[in-house]
């Protein structure tokens, strides 16, 4: 019997890996073609490992980044705001559903990457290890953190392998929406009282600089962005991500009535871009090596989590084996 992946797709066999000289030349010549590579498709080996690496990671930000603002579903300012909050988070939970399975299509399970994540060996973004001590900073992880998501990942729908690149176009329609309600967010308490105003600007204050190093280290500094081109899984450097965002940005700052906290911040009229100032990448490694405000705080939420819904994965799976033997029994009776 074909082996599928939860969500229907095949399973591709691991040792499916490019490794003739044919079957090298025709993935070259697919990702010369700018084509889709499909999971029963030859494949380098580097190219299955750059790709799980990356997918499973984006998988992992997803669910991580539902503490951030979960905590807030309670205490949010009215009805309507836990409502909408409440969907976005359902969304993040939806979106590291499909990644895990998209990445399943490259013969890793999800219990492999959820077991990574829960023993700190596999990574998330590291926006999501900063607290968010207000409301403004729901505001500010829509506008800033979904907003570089959506520079970030708007291109991923074009990337070289078919099921991430089709997992990115009902993501990128969703992160759309969380990003004009942060905006909104911010919007609002600017144009509130002057209390309200200073605590939307506090939240951007603070989530302005991690929202720019979502990107990644500069392009001179990555292990992985070049490679990643080459292969068209990726279609922008980081660098180049990095300055759409800036300059994306400041017209929105300016509509919102708020400052972006950078002194290097200014046109250029030479380059038509912003220029903008250096970013703490000490900051940024520190966060990455698990020292930063929250990493121990989510992860073992996280693993908590996990153990808590233990029950309900051993329902599922007994429901899945009771139907599995129902479907044999049934097939018996019609082949007799």
């Amino acid at each position: 019997m074909e082996s599928t992946t939860p969500t229907g797709a095949p399973a591709v066999d691991p040792a499916h890996d490019a490794s003739s000289d044919a079957a090298s030349a025709e993935f070259d010549a697919v990702i010369a073609a700018d084509g889709r590579i499909e999971p029963r498709d030859a494949m380098p080996d580097a190219y299955r490992k750059t790709l799980v690496r990356q997918m499973s990671q984006h998988a992992n930000s997803e669910i991580i980044g539902m503490q951030p603002e979960g905590n807030w579903i309670t205490r949010a300012p009215s009805l309507m705001r836990k409502a909408i909050l409440m969907a976005k988070v359902q969304d993040e939970a939806g979106h590291g559903l499909y990644l895990y399975s998209a990445a399943e299509t490259l013969g890793t399970s999800r219990a492999e990457m959820t077991d990574a994540l829960l023993a700190g060996t596999a990574r998330y973004s590291s926006i999501f290890n900063y607290p968010t001590p207000t409301w403004a900073d729901m505001g500010a992880i829509g506008w800033l953190v979904d907003g570089a998501a959506i520079v970030n990942q708007v291109p991923l729908c074009r990337c070289s392998y078919g099921p991430y690149a089709r997992a990115m176009v009902r993501i990128c329609k969703e992160e759309s929406f969380h990003q004009r309600q942060g905006f909104e967010i911010l919007l609002t308490l600017s144009r509130g009282t002057a209390a309200q105003h200073e605590m939307a600007q506090d939240a951007v204050n603070r989530w302005y600089a991690p929202s720019l190093m979502m990107f990644g280290p500069p392009d001179a500094d990555s292990s992985h962005s070049a490679q990643s081109m080459a292969w068209k899984i990726k279609r922008f450097s980081n660098d180049e991500l990095r300055q759409r965002f800036v300059d994306m940005l400041v017209p929105q700052a300016e509509a919102l009535g708020l400052t972006l906290p950078d002194e290097g911040l200014r046109w250029n009229e030479q380059r038509g871009h912003y220029d903008y100032g250096e970013l703490d990448w000490a900051e940024f490694k520190a966060v990455l090596r698990g020292e930063g405000q929250c990493n121990a705080q989510r992860l073992t939420h996280r693993r908590r989590a996990h153990e808590d819904g233990a029950w309900v994965r051993a329902a599922a799976s007994a429901y899945a084996a009771k139907q599995a033997a129902k479907d044999d029994a049934r097939q018996e009776v019609s082949a007799a």
